[in-house]
């Protein structure tokens, strides 16, 4: 096996587990079987698509696409035990074609004395299309089975062609019912945990299942150092309980350093959009470096800037859209260190444009007034009549061009169940104080006080 797969390529048995005496609290639960994996019951049901799969014995090759935590490692090793192939773990952000090129090689020298191969590729995502590409032969072949991972939508970050060859399959956070059985597993079945004789009152149970967030490493990192800090503090050989404060500790010093795999991954975004939010310039680049300097994906951060751009700026300043996804576009084309300066430049001019949330506000009202009133039949003057028929039977009759008119008819647009509902509410703030004083011009009667 040396002389096909050298030594700087990380080889994994499907047998393997990741229970050695030394290894994290998380790695120790991992499940060797699945029987012992918790969460995602759409995915491993009775009578869902893998288990299926597996008692035919056909594997396939899936895209995994979920938060980090939930077991998307997980699955791809035991999937790999189900279907008796050898197991290789990548991540994109860590190889390139050539280590690539050689799991391939070796799925295809296995392929050959009847044998197989599962290749799990982690942030599958940040491969270029022309890394993705290279995929393609071999998991058309069958000579290896493909799971590739990724946190980001794969619809836009997977070319079309492996997305045609694979099956993508959805992972969700785990619930408290899921935490709280791996919770008590690790405090029942942990050789390590049992000698230490630690014991956690409820409340801290509460609060670790609370602070995780869904994801199963956060819970069972943030347990092993409670119980650290906790037997900090007592006598050495006695027993000792671990409280809610001592939980609220391990959260704090656990989140110290930014962990772009899971733990701080969403508390530093978290941060770093509420800074741009409240206006503070100096924390969006304090956070948008504390990202880059832990290996954040730039292409991830720019995303989240132009979602910022339209749901806390909008009209404010229509311009904080146009220079988000100009920053996006132009990450994506000169890469890092050199997007730290374009992402720095456009995080600074969102944090001071004037903020307004109406348009995001606007589209969730009016998505509350349907789930309410249902799908409202279109006014007939607002249809569209292609043919002769929808013409005698009224539809368009009655419209008015707003171009006859001045530029504005007043015409109702709304169904009559809802009409004059107003779902936008500008705000007397940068820009949409002017839309704001327009549209109350327009419709004076419907916008009388906007503020």
């Amino acid at each position: 096996m040396s002389d096909l797969f050298p030594e700087m390529v990380p080889i994994i048995s499907p047998l393997e587990g990741g229970n050695a005496a030394d290894a994290p609290l998380a790695e120790r639960m991992r499940p060797r079987t699945l029987d012992q994996f918790v969460g995602q019951r759409h995915l491993i049901g009775p009578a869902s698509v893998l288990r299926k799969l597996i008692e035919r014995g056909k594997p396939m090759s899936f895209i995994f696409w979920g938060e980090p935590g939930i077991g998307k490692t997980t699955l791809a090793r035991l999937l790999a035990t189900e279907f008796d192939r050898e197991f290789h773990q990548m991540s994109a952000v860590q190889v390139g074609l050539a280590d690539v090129r050689t799991v391939i090689e070796r799925g295809r020298q296995l392929a050959k004395i009847g044998k197989g191969l599962v290749f799990f590729l982690d942030e599958i995502h940040r491969f270029n299309k022309a890394q993705q590409d290279a995929l393609l032969p071999a998991v058309e072949e069958g000579s290896v089975i493909l799971i590739g991972a990724t946190t980001e939508n794969p619809s836009f970050e997977v070319i079309g062609a492996l997305l045609s060859r694979c099956r993508v399959l959805r992972f969700f956070p785990l619930v408290a019912e899921d935490l709280t059985i791996l919770l008590d597993r690790a405090l029942r079945e942990d050789e390590k945990l049992a000698q230490l004789q630690s014991s956690f009152e409820e409340d801290a149970k509460a609060a670790l299942i609370e602070l995780s967030g869904g994801d199963a490493r956060v819970l069972l990192n943030t347990v092993e150092l409670a119980v650290e800090l906790a037997a900090t503090g007592a006598t050495e050989g006695s027993p000792f309980t671990v409280t809610k404060e001592v939980v609220a500790q391990a959260a704090l010093e656990r989140s110290a350093k930014y962990d772009k795999g899971g733990e701080q991954h969403f508390d530093i975004i978290s941060a770093f959009i509420k800074s741009m939010r409240g206006s503070d310039p100096d924390a969006a680049v304090y956070y948008l470096a504390r990202m880059l300097q832990g290996g954040e994906d730039p292409l991830f951060i720019a995303r989240r800037m132009i979602i910022l751009a339209s749901e806390d700026i909008g009209n404010a300043q229509p311009l904080a859209l146009l220079v988000a996804n100009a920053a996006f576009q132009t990450v994506h084309q000169i890469g890092m260190p050199e997007a730290r300066i374009i992402l720095s430049q456009a995080a600074v001019y969102l944090a001071t444009c004037p903020k307004s949330n109406a348009s995001y506000m606007a589209i969730s009202a009016a998505m509350a007034e349907i789930q309410e009133s249902g799908d409202v039949p279109v006014p007939l003057h607002m249809r569209n009549a292609p043919t002769k028929l929808m013409k005698q039977m009224g539809y368009s009759e009655g419209y008015k061009y707003d171009h006859d008119h001045g530029g504005f008819s007043g015409q109702q647009h709304l169904p009559g169940e809802v009409a004059d509902k107003v779902f936008y509410h500008p705000k007397q703030i940068g820009n949409e104080s002017k839309i704001a004083e327009h549209l109350k011009y327009l419709w004076p009667e419907r916008y009388p006080d906007e503020k």
